[in-house]
């Protein structure tokens, strides 16, 4: 299972992820010895147990490991994104295809809407705001 090896990557115990994560141990037991099937779980417990293995909750559903988990993990950082992140982006990468005058304008708000959702908010982790600024604002 994914969280199995992600806490052995990460050389974590399931007593820790379950205390950070502030989930019962026994609920993440059970999702770690296959007895409850993670997509089975809430949003929330999905999204708690990621934020503490710094993955976005995709991975954890569609149990990418070892050398796919970046790529996977690249693949997911462009949806499911906060809905201002997202209207930002596509206004962004719109302006690059077309060469929009107001790229630098677009840029600052691009830049502003990926710090608000990582710092501010906390819907996308540090790891996933580096991604999208090396990808999209650092060329």
């Amino acid at each position: 299972m994914i969280i199995n090896d992600l806490l052995n990557q990460q050389n974590m115990t399931k007593y820790r992820l379950a205390k950070q994560a502030e989930i019962p141990h026994t609920t993440l037991n059970d999702i770690c010895n296959g007895k409850t099937r993670i997509e089975k779980c809430s949003a929330e417990t999905i999204y708690k147990i990621a934020k503490v293995l710094h993955v976005p909750m995709e991975v954890l559903l569609q149990g990418a490991v070892g050398d796919s988990l970046p790529s996977e993990r690249e693949r997911s950082y462009e949806y499911g994104l906060p809905g201002y992140l997202q209207h930002d982006l596509d206004a962004y990468k719109a302006a690059l295809k077309n060469g929009s005058g107001l790229l630098d304008c677009l840029w600052g708000e691009l830049y502003g809407s990926i710090n608000a959702a990582a710092i501010s908010d906390g819907v996308i982790t540090p790891e996933h705001a580096d991604y999208l600024r090396q990808k999209y604002l650092w060329r």
